[in-house]
């Protein structure tokens, strides 16, 4: 994973600012990955993505995450820290591609999901010309895209006619084989005692990250574009420290 200038995350933050979330996923990554195709980026587990952007995030902004989340009981507004490390799942060797358990007599094989199928769907969904789609539809969609079989004495079945209880060991079973997809926080309120996980996405973080970061950084530029009429790309081929030295002067 290579590093990044400003200027190139400023271009990644442009291109990227009017795509759903997984495209933007693949853009981040497709950039950083220059020895991965598009293809091969967007056929990655979303486990194996998050662990890829898990690093980015580190090498962008450091180790350490912070931010807040309401309890669901009584909206109390909690404080929440954690590194990197405390949600980073270790994996070893190649990923395994294919999955199958039996549940409830029914024979079952699926791959875990990707960014190529999650950015499919939602564009299923965006394009649906009744209502846009739920999350309930949503979620058998990626089901149907990503189940590879699927038996019950000894016939056939899609997707579409299994029972919801064996639909939801199959997501169930999906989160245990791709776990770094899953990432769940242990909450408790300090005002009423609840507990509860919070899911915790770094797709959705990092790019809020990015955003709050460009628009910071094109502020900086308009001050010092204003104060000394220098150029953008000057401006941003400055060392940090140097540039927020004028900055403080700039602004008295």
């Amino acid at each position: 994973m290579r590093a990044l200038m400003a200027r190139e995350l400023l271009t990644i933050w442009e291109r990227g600012i009017a795509m759903p979330l997984p495209a933007k996923a693949l853009l981040l990554l497709s950039v950083t990955m220059p020895e991965m195709t598009a293809e091969a980026v967007a056929a990655m587990s979303v486990g194996r993505r998050d662990s890829h952007l898990l690093a980015l995030r580190e090498r962008l902004f450091g180790p350490h995450l912070n931010g807040v989340v309401d309890c669901p009981v009584c909206s109390e507004r909690l404080e929440v820290n954690f590194d990197i490390n405390d949600i980073r799942v270790e994996t070893k060797g190649e990923a395994q591609q294919q999955f199958s358990f039996v549940k409830y007599g029914y024979e079952l094989s699926f791959r875990a999901p990707t960014s190529g199928d999650l950015f499919e769907v939602m564009s299923e969904a965006k394009g649906c010309s009744n209502a846009m789609m739920d999350v309930g539809n949503m979620r058998n969609r990626l089901l149907e895209r990503c189940l590879t079989k699927a038996r019950y004495k000894g016939r056939k079945k899609r997707a579409g006619e299994l029972p919801a209880r064996v639909v939801d060991a199959v997501v169930e079973y999906m989160a245990e084989a791709d776990p770094q997809a899953d990432v769940r926080l242990a909450m408790i309120c300090p005002a009423c005692d609840h507990r509860w996980q919070a899911t915790f996405d770094i797709v959705s973080y990092l790019w809020s990250e990015i955003h709050d970061w460009a628009v910071r950084l094109l502020g900086e530029v308009h001050l010092l574009a204003s104060a000394y009429g220098w150029r953008e790309a000057d401006i941003l081929a400055m060392n940090p420290l140097r540039r927020q030295v004028y900055i403080e002067m700039a602004r008295g």
